[in-house]
């Protein structure tokens, strides 16, 4: 195991960003829910102003961490064609699945971005920040869906990942910072010593100053 926990991994990864800390067009995105914690970190250190930028994981039916897409704000969709064809899954149950899980990033952005006004992102430097990628489908769904918002940049930014995922985004991100890249990584979790859940309670409260603006 590599951190503590995601509080721990934000404070890691903070300081291998420190060339971004006080610029006056510096925004970090949190994918909620575990990228918050390690996203705070890193806008604390930074002095950056923190918010979300919702998507949804795609699961698999009887396999809900195997990711076969993600959904994200305007409408994106990605999907893992060729495994969801090895899965042998109909399109209606595709569907049923996307569904759902629209309705649960609705149900996200209502929740902790409340009233406050659409985020404006044009001609921002993004770091964009998740716990982990494994797949990395939520994490390109979230870049195609910033991009025709006219960020300057966008930055991934996570501390541990697949070192596949890492260069596959490394084509779509104009940067990709990958703390660490284990050969094998089967499971994002496995590299915390607490990796336990975060809540909707404990990103509320980590989004309070903002909220409170």
């Amino acid at each position: 195991m590599l951190f503590h926990n995601r509080t721990h991994a934000g404070m890691l990864l903070a300081g291998r960003l420190a060339s971004y800390a006080g610029r006056s067009d510096l925004l970090v995105l949190a994918l909620p829910r575990g990228g918050v914690p390690v996203a705070y970190e890193i806008a604390r250190a930074l002095h950056a102003p923190l918010d979300v930028w919702v998507v949804r994981k795609l699961g698999a039916p009887h396999q809900p961490e195997l990711a076969i897409g993600a959904v994200a704000p305007g409408g994106i969709q990605i999907l893992a064609s060729r495994l969801i064809a090895e899965l042998g899954i109909p399109p209606e149950e595709l569907e049923e699945i996307s569904a759902r899980e629209r309705a649960e990033l609705d149900r996200r952005l209502a929740a902790y971005r409340g009233n406050r006004p659409p985020l404006d992102v044009r001609g921002k430097t993004i770091l964009l920040v998740d716990d982990g990628l494994a797949t990395g489908a939520s994490m390109r769904a979230a870049i195609d869906s910033l991009r025709p918002l006219e960020p300057a940049r966008i930055v991934v930014a996570v501390p541990v990942a697949d070192p596949r995922v890492c260069i596959r985004l490394s084509q779509e991100a104009d940067e990709v910072m990958c703390l660490y890249t284990p050969p094998r990584l089967d499971a994002v979790g496995q590299w915390y010593e607490d990796f336990s859940q975060t809540t909707d309670e404990e990103v509320r409260g980590l989004l309070a100053p903002i909220s409170n603006r």
